[in-house]
């Protein structure tokens, strides 16, 4: 963690943190939860597309997910925000298929077209105690927004066999009430991509109009379940809330309606990380997506920067972009 404004504030003493869970497990409120998770599938309302198929049946609709998840694989990962990875690596579990439709995923063969392998709970349950094992800090569920039943189920498997790390729920933004109520308690450190202000942009590049408003409600929600990053002696985040941001090419009026959005509604020292890695990929070759179909500017990138820190919000990145070191 580097910036102008990035020392932890709020620490955990690692000796004294407890994973939120484990008091639901100890009163059967985490298996109770799994249970009412998974009945809910019969007619789906997991994410806010309120498709409503029956997924107990195998029915599909936009996810293309059926009863049980899929992964594309897991494994302790070394390329995380430095608070995650520690120097152990966090332990992501990559989930196949997502209910956005970003024309621009760099991660299109796992969202969007390559159905990966399905797992069943005692199988998920067991990555996570794999990971565990090799040392990771933390369980890391990688586009989750669809499949949260089926974590809880294998979550309360795992617990059951001694799993203790915290849980990192690493999300577009794009989940539904109801799953956070689910997850209160439960989920440690939420992790967040804000992508689009404005409903025009969330249907023009993720093919969902109510993107934002279901970005800005569940934000808010994160917060008051876990409130601000917090961390151990060791700088290992241990709960809150991090946002991340991907800064889109032409788009610096929604970077700054975001930033402004978190400092004022969410809370004023949220954690955010400012990424520069926007390049043109999947669909936005096509001539449809002209203005995205290239790189951003090194400009683009420190002004978003710039416009963070303006807000009072705390960085959470140090990028070399162009020769230029932006913190």
């Amino acid at each position: 963690m580097a910036s102008s404004s990035t020392s932890p504030q709020y620490t955990i003493p690692a000796t004294k943190f407890e994973p939120a869970y484990l008091a639901l497990h100890r009163t059967g409120e985490l298996q109770r939860r799994a249970e009412e998770a998974v009945a809910g599938l019969a007619e789906c309302k997991v994410c806010p597309r309120d498709c409503g198929v029956n997924r107990l049946e195998d029915k599909t609709a936009t996810c293309k997910t059926g009863r049980y998840a899929q992964v594309s694989s897991y494994f302790p990962h070394t390329g995380e925000e430095d608070c995650l990875r520690g120097w152990r690596g966090s332990g992501t579990i990559f989930f196949n298929m997502c209910n956005l439709k970003c024309v621009f995923c760099q991660n299109y063969d796992i969202s969007q077209v390559d159905k990966g392998r399905e797992v069943s709970p005692t199988e998920l349950a067991s990555m996570m105690l794999e990971l565990q094992d090799t040392g990771c800090h933390n369980i890391n569920f990688v586009t989750p927004e669809h499949v949260v039943p089926q974590v809880l189920e294998g979550l309360a498997l795992a617990v059951e066999a001694g799993l203790h790390l915290p849980i990192v729920y690493n999300t577009s933004a794009y989940d539904s009430m109801e799953s956070l109520r689910q997850l209160d308690g439960i989920v440690d450190i939420y992790m967040p991509d804000f992508k689009f202000w404005t409903a025009e942009s969330s249907l023009r590049y993720s093919k969902a109009k109510d993107y934002g408003d279901a970005a800005r409600a569940a934000l808010k929600e994160m917060n008051h379940q876990v409130g601000p990053l917090k961390f151990d002696e060791n700088g290992i985040a241990k709960r809150g809330v991090l946002v991340r941001h991907l800064v889109m090419p032409g788009m610096l009026d929604e970077s700054r309606q975001i930033m402004h959005f978190l400092a004022k509604e969410v809370a004023p020292d949220t954690y955010v990380n400012v990424m520069a890695q926007y390049r043109p990929a999947w669909k936005v070759s096509s001539e449809k997506y002209e203005e995205i179909n290239r790189s951003l500017a090194s400009s683009e990138y420190k002004a978003a920067i710039q416009i963070a820190q303006d807000a009072g919000l705390r960085l959470d990145q140090r990028r070399l972009i162009d020769g230029w070191l932006v913190v």
